[in-house]
């Protein structure tokens, strides 16, 4: 799996919108949609950020490890 498709499941798994991750990561919904859908990925501390919330490692996120 690839960090798109990842994000976008842990992100529903946990019922949080894409605003409300952007607001979280202090980034616009646009950066998340743009990672979600356009395959871009977000800096390494984002990275980070973003495995904290949803409590995977960065491996995990980025397809390298499974969930």
């Amino acid at each position: 799996m690839n960090f798109s498709k990842t994000l976008k499941e842990l992100r529903e798994e946990k019922e949080i919108t894409q605003l409300h991750l952007a607001k979280k990561l202090g980034v616009t919904d646009a950066a998340v949609r743009g990672w979600e859908n356009r395959g871009r990925q977000p800096s390494y501390e984002i990275l980070c950020e973003i495995s904290k919330i949803f409590d995977v490692t960065v491996g995990q996120l980025l397809g390298v490890e499974e969930i």
